[in-house]
């Protein structure tokens, strides 16, 4: 799986996902992350058969990333995958993650939420064994509900997504996926334009002749962590390709972990999902 990867959440208009999925590919960007709830897996699978030839590609030479509905979890979960496979239009899915440790619907401290989580990953298990998805995850789940479920899967998390940033370093998460063999993907690396201001990336940006952006994307991809950054802007796409080609310095980087204080940019908070 690609380090770099374009996020298309609240891209739905389909012009503005073809020009940005046109200007990650002209850019080299190979992995497109959707999910059932951002209604544009069927845009972003149409878009891809059309552009992947126009830049010489195959589907074999991309990943697609996408994930299953809360409102899915559980009995419904099979109709919800086979539902993603129908409307990317493909044989197979790259990545397919639990998006959601909760039922929509549910109170979160309704015990079935456990109940549901296990039988959804029993389900995406059975789709890894078919070969319709490649590698199957878990998004915004706590520490308890993966360690959960590395207590009774037969097919262990591959990734894990979640939000991260230099405001939110998800040390505790971090570790545990490090100790399992669980890869760490961030979503949310700018904490949604506000981190972008930040003093202490404004400086590091201008003392290495870089964009705010293109800082908080490298302070993770430095650290092994994929990110998943999303804009409606070509140029803004192109310019957070080059996260992969420079470094930062090791003062740069304890400047960025200091500011850790535990902010959420994202409102899924799933620490009182049971």
């Amino acid at each position: 799986m690609p380090l770099l990867g374009l996020g298309t959440y609240k891209l739905q208009s389909y012009d503005q996902l073809c020009q940005c999925v046109d200007s990650a590919l002209l850019a080299g960007y190979r992995s497109f992350d959707t999910a059932a709830v951002y209604g544009n897996e069927a845009q972003l699978g149409q878009i891809l058969k059309e552009l992947l030839p126009k830049h010489g590609l195959r589907r074999k030479d991309i990943f697609v990333i996408s994930k299953l509905s809360p409102s899915d979890h559980g009995p419904r979960a099979k109709e919800g995958c086979l539902r993603s496979l129908e409307q990317i239009d493909c044989e197979y899915i790259d990545l397919y993650l639990v998006h959601l440790p909760g039922k929509e619907g549910l109170k979160p401290e309704d015990s079935c939420h456990a109940e549901f989580r296990a039988q959804s990953w029993a389900t995406l298990e059975e789709f890894y064994t078919s070969g319709k998805f490649k590698a199957i995850g878990v998004s915004n789940y706590t520490a308890k509900h993966i360690r959960e479920l590395l207590t009774t899967c037969f097919v262990p998390p591959a990734v894990f997504q979640m939000e991260c940033q230099p405001k939110l370093i998800q040390r505790e998460l971090r570790d545990l996926c490090s100790e399992k063999g669980i890869h760490f993907q961030a979503y949310s690396s700018l904490g949604k334009g506000a981190l972008l201001s930040e003093p202490a990336v404004v400086s590091i940006a201008k003392s290495c002749g870089r964009t705010p952006a293109q800082i908080l994307l490298r302070w993770a991809v430095q650290q092994g962590i994929s990110v998943l950054p999303r804009s409606s802007q070509p140029h803004r796409v192109k310019e957070n390709a080059e996260v992969l080609h420079f470094n930062l310095s090791e003062s740069d980087m304890m400047m960025l972990n200091a500011m850790n204080c535990g902010a959420r940019f994202c409102t899924r908070d799933s620490s009182n999902i049971a």
